[in-house]
């Protein structure tokens, strides 16, 4: 498949300190839509043999040298071949429309990376797994519903990205009066954007931070907009997405099939965190009439929240030991 030349930073430019105890390196990949995709790849040092994989995404609006990054790294210095990318039109991945998204598009951004993994010499195609972190949770688990090639999904901090758009925090907008102002809005924007031959940025965290901005937002700011989890690549902690980027979310769920999801599945949430409500009810959804729930769990932490579980906060709330031994249980 013909590559995209993408320009890829060289140098250390994490958020997370470097490990001594893996090799790393900087990869591309195409999608089934042709987009090439940028990626770190994590190699535990002195590898030897085929390896079991694991493929990390996320958060939604989030880089590859954030959160998914840290991840990817820490799972690398416990035994695993990782690789944490950027999605289609973010990041350093290509697409020639920039901070766009897409359910189908950003799916399969994740079966691409099985793919590259499974063909990759270090790794045992037959274990290969995936975490996705935040948005890139809900994600995850709509990509172990389609690829069977999936032996493992970690759901961490999970959104539901068709929900949060169709119907708001807390389902505070699930109307149809609510959708289609939305929806109307949107349309607008579109023709705007054409007469402007550009496409305007929804905003990424509010900066400065309001007085009385709800504790979930003080949460994303604490992450995104402070040095501890800010880049310069990431939307979030920048401009955001574009005005009509989640547009086709309006009216496109996803994990429609998820409770005929046979694969291993862990879902990790914060009870702390606002958005706890997507990972009890995905969970719920999954093992409903689910012929396969002895490899499903729900793992509630306590007293962490949302973004807690993308770098560990203060506590070092990011189950890792957990997280090691269910990788090792299912793709073993």
């Amino acid at each position: 498949m013909k590559k995209e030349e993408l320009t890829l930073t060289q140098e250390w430019d994490k958020t997370f300190p470097k490990s001594d105890k893996v090799d790393h390196g900087k990869v591309t990949f195409v999608n089934r839509y042709g987009i090439t995709l940028a990626g770190d790849l994590y190699m535990p040092k002195g590898a030897a043999g085929s390896l079991p994989a694991i493929a990390v995404c996320g958060p939604f609006g989030a880089v590859k040298e954030q959160c998914s990054g840290l991840y990817a790294q820490t799972m690398a210095e416990r035994g695993f071949v990782t690789l944490a990318f950027d999605p289609s039109f973010t990041g350093e991945s290509g697409g020639n429309v920039r901070y766009m998204a897409s359910p189908d598009i950003n799916t399969e951004d994740f079966m691409a990376a099985v793919d590259f993994l499974s063909l990759h010499e270090k790794v045992d195609a037959e274990r290969v797994g995936i975490i996705g972190i935040c948005g890139w949770g809900g994600m995850a688990l709509n990509t172990a519903a389609l690829d069977t090639r999936v032996k493992a999904t970690a759901a961490m901090t999970m959104y539901d990205m068709t929900r949060i758009n169709a119907k708001g925090y807390f389902d505070s907008e699930d109307s149809e009066e609510a959708r289609y102002a939305k929806k109307a809005a949107m349309c607008a924007q579109r023709l705007t954007d054409l007469k402007n031959g550009e496409y305007q940025l929804g905003g990424g965290v509010v900066d400065p931070l309001p007085e009385d901005a709800p504790y979930f937002v003080k949460d994303y700011y604490d992450y995104y907009k402070t040095p501890r989890g800010y880049h310069a690549r990431s939307l979030n902690s920048n401009g955001g997405w574009n005005v009509i980027g989640c547009e086709s979310f309006m009216n496109q769920p996803i994990l429609r099939y998820s409770n005929e999801i046979r694969s291993a599945v862990l879902v990790v949430h914060g009870d702390a965190a606002h958005s706890c409500y997507f990972g009890r009810d995905a969970y719920a959804d999954m093992v409903r009439d689910n012929k396969y729930t002895d490899n499903k769990e729900l793992l509630i932490i306590p007293g962490a929240s949302h973004t807690d579980l993308y770098d560990g906060g203060k506590t070092g709330a990011i189950p890792f030991d957990k997280l090691e031994q269910f990788f090792k249980t299912y793709l073993a």
